[in-house]
């Protein structure tokens, strides 16, 4: 196997550049869909409006959301800048937030409102109290020197911090060469995403992972599936783990694929995504599969467009 040896960015341009009319990413329940050329230029928005508040090469940036849209707007626009993703199990607690925020430097933290019984946004006043009171941008707490930049993933305004469509704004009104500048400063073994794992003992350990590492692994994955351009991948799991970012995300953007996104799983949803955009492709752990299977309602959907996936994260119970 030939190895790409280019970074991320490059890698996804590549693939407008040949498939730009193609849906790239598609949420079927809110009938949502992104043509390559479409996310390309929300993603090169978003990435110059991250150079306007200062995000620069190397800078670590924590991602703190479910699967929702802008995840992959910030994959993308980070790593077409050069900055370091980090991220964040959206079931972490304050002191595991706290933990992860010291341990990895953070200097900008992306999030929703929250997950399940977790008020994200709550939960980061609680840590960082100079964020109420701070001028956007310019943060300055005693806990997380490293810290400069809260942005809410959405379009509600919090006090101290941006939101995507500010951040979307003041891209537009950044020079496209700035953003050429940053590109071609980047090398593809440099860091682009840093993954939390606990591994066996103690706590988790920030793994530092390169635009090479991700990219080759995702391309390993695709041959071994024979996943082509025409595929479409039904991603229910994770984004903030490597099963959907690496083996999903990585996958998708080697191919020149599309990708059907479950914000959080729901067997039913699930089911209705596969049916509605013809997958040829899920993931899922053994209990995602074992839900959708035993799912009262799963003999009324077609999925026959179905032909490979991958099953993971535990071993499958045999029966």
């Amino acid at each position: 196997m030939e190895f790409i040896n280019k970074t991320l960015g490059d890698v996804f341009e590549d693939q407008v550049a040949l498939y730009p009319d193609q849906d790239f990413v598609i949420y079927p329940d809110r009938d949502l869909r992104f043509t390559f050329r479409q996310f390309d230029e929300r993603v090169n928005n978003l990435a110059k409006g991250l150079l306007a508040i200062g995000i620069k090469k190397g800078d670590h940036v924590g991602i703190w959301a479910t699967n929702v849209p802008d995840w992959l707007t910030f994959l993308f626009a980070t790593a077409k800048i050069g900055a370091v993703l980090v991220t964040v199990n959206t079931a972490y607690k304050t002191h595991e937030l706290e933990y992860l925020m010291e341990q990895s430097d953070l200097t900008t933290l992306c999030l929703i409102d929250g997950f399940r019984d977790s008020d994200y946004v709550n939960m980061v006043y609680e840590l960082v109290p100079e964020l109420r009171t701070a001028e956007r941008g310019k943060l300055e707490s005693k806990k997380f020197p490293f810290l400069r930049n809260v942005i809410f993933i959405g379009q509600q305004k919090h006090r101290g911090m941006f939101n995507t469509q500010e951040i979307l704004l003041l891209g537009s009104h950044v020079d496209d060469r700035e953003l050429e500048n940053a590109k071609k400063s980047l090398d593809c073994h440099d860091v682009i995403n840093m993954q939390y794992t606990s591994g066996t003992t103690g706590f988790p350990k920030g793994v530092m992972l390169t635009h090479h590492n991700i990219v080759n692994n995702g391309l390993t994955i695709g041959n071994n599936q024979k996943l082509t351009h025409k595929d479409r991948l039904c991603l229910c799991v994770p984004l903030f783990h490597c099963f959907g970012l690496v083996l999903g995300m990585m996958a998708v953007v080697t191919r020149g694929m599309s990708v059907v996104v479950v914000e959080q799983f729901d067997p039913l949803l699930v089911l209705a995504s596969v049916q509605k955009e013809k997958c040829t492709a899920l993931y899922g752990v053994p209990t995602m599969f074992i839900a959708e299977l035993n799912h009262p309602m799963f003999k009324m959907f077609d999925l026959s467009s179905l032909r490979t996936g991958i099953m993971a994260g535990s071993l499958c119970p045999i029966e």
